[in-house]
């Protein structure tokens, strides 16, 4: 694993992060917090380099769970790529949520991301992103609705943006949800398999975007007055964004991202940056080959950090929890092929120091991972009998 010299500087303003508004709880009172219940002697304990965990199965039986976030009443709300939408209360499962719009799923398309409103408690609001079918083929649509009051279903689903170039390839769809304390939308939407679509500033593939919660476009989005690129476009030059997350404390917004032949990369998006797929890369095409301009080019922004060879990275997440202390402001990334989760430990500038491996091959393939309002880390593992597993402080009362 080598990790890259340059850091770019962090988007300007501050922004919270995507899980904010429930683990703003923590810091209000122990008391506010949703109950948990969880049997201690179903939990597999295991040592890291800095804390003792348990590792519990909440629930399973899921088809290929993409995202997941933890409702007000401490149950969850889960997606599955297949194109359902369940809840998850005492380890049970829902049935599929009804209300959903009309998802096109197969490949590594389906229902993906959930993300919130930062008022949820009191509107209800939520947005998720999907694959939908369109002419020309498939693409990447994010849309809101709001959840029932008896959990059962959403009201009011509607597609507040949908990408400006459908095709037929199966692959890079993205797509996660950060919103800013603004209340703005960043989502990430791959090359759809094209990797000079993600250089073309006017279609929205292989790009990072942001959005109002209603769809229309920020003022100040770096294109959205000059015409020069797609009004939507944050940043340019993104393989396959699958994870995306804010940092609570310094607003700096991560992406992890697929790369092709090694090469996946941790990014920080900043207005109309260039991150140079399919340019520069620092792994190698699927024949082997080198990427065009090496490793570097003017005006190609460097990753904060690099895998060689690839470990398929699912989510991102930035830790600030109660429980782990000495993991505050670690970075922890789900990988897919190497079936393990990644903690990346910040120096005091910030800089990527060092890479813990946990979990290897232990549950499977995982797919989310997220900052429960305990503290706890919340993972999906990708399967076709999937599940969300919890991951606490070993002999934790």
């Amino acid at each position: 694993m080598t990790e890259s010299r340059h850091r770019p500087s962090a988007i300007p303003g501050k922004f919270t992060a995507h899980h904010l508004p429930l683990a703003a709880l923590i810091a209000s009172a122990s008391l506010l917090l949703p109950t948990f219940s969880y049997a201690a002697d179903e939990a597999r304990q295991e040592k890291t380099e800095k804390a003792d965990i348990a590792v519990q199965v909440v629930a399973s039986g899921l088809e290929n769970p993409w995202s997941v976030e933890v409702l007000p009443d401490g149950s969850y709300i889960v997606t599955e790529r297949a194109g359902r939408m369940r809840i998850i209360k005492d380890g049970k499962l829902s049935e599929p949520l009804a209300g959903l719009p009309e998802i096109s799923a197969g490949g590594q398309g389906g229902l993906l991301d959930i993300a919130l409103d930062p008022k949820f408690a009191e509107n209800k609001m939520l947005y998720f992103t999907a694959s939908i079918n369109g002419d020309g083929g498939r693409g990447t649509a994010v849309f809101r609705a709001k959840l029932s009051p008896d959990n059962s279903r959403l009201e009011g689903a509607e597609r507040i943006f949908a990408m400006n170039r459908f095709t037929g390839t199966g692959q890079h769809f993205g797509s996660r949800i950060a919103i800013s304390s603004d209340g703005k939308l960043f989502f990430g939407i791959g090359d759809r398999g094209d990797g000079d679509r993600a250089q073309d500033l006017k279609d929205h593939a292989g790009k990072i975007l942001r959005i109002e919660t209603d769809g229309k476009v920020p003022a100040d989005n770096p294109y959205a007055v000059n015409g020069e690129g797609a009004p939507e476009v944050w940043s340019i030059g993104h393989r396959n964004p699958q994870g995306l997350a804010f940092d609570s404390k310094d607003g700096t917004l991560f992406t992890v991202e697929h790369g092709a032949r090694g090469g996946d990369e941790i990014n920080i998006p900043q207005p109309g940056g260039n991150f140079g797929w399919p340019v520069i890369s620092y792994g190698k095409h699927y024949s082997g080959q080198d990427f065009p301009g090496g490793t570097s080019q003017e005006g190609m922004i460097q990753p904060e950090y690099y895998w060689d060879p690839s470990i398929a990275p699912g989510a991102i997440a930035v830790y600030h929890g109660a429980m782990f202390p000495e993991w505050d402001g670690s970075l922890f990334v789900t990988a897919l092929k190497y079936q393990l989760l990644v903690r990346l430990e910040r120096d005091e500038s910030g800089k990527i120091a060092s890479e813990e491996r946990m979990l290897k091959g232990d549950y499977g393939r995982m797919r989310d991972v997220i900052v429960a309002p305990d503290g706890a880390l919340l993972i999906l593992t990708d399967d076709s009998n999937g599940s969300l597993l919890r991951v606490s402080r070993a002999n934790a009362s």
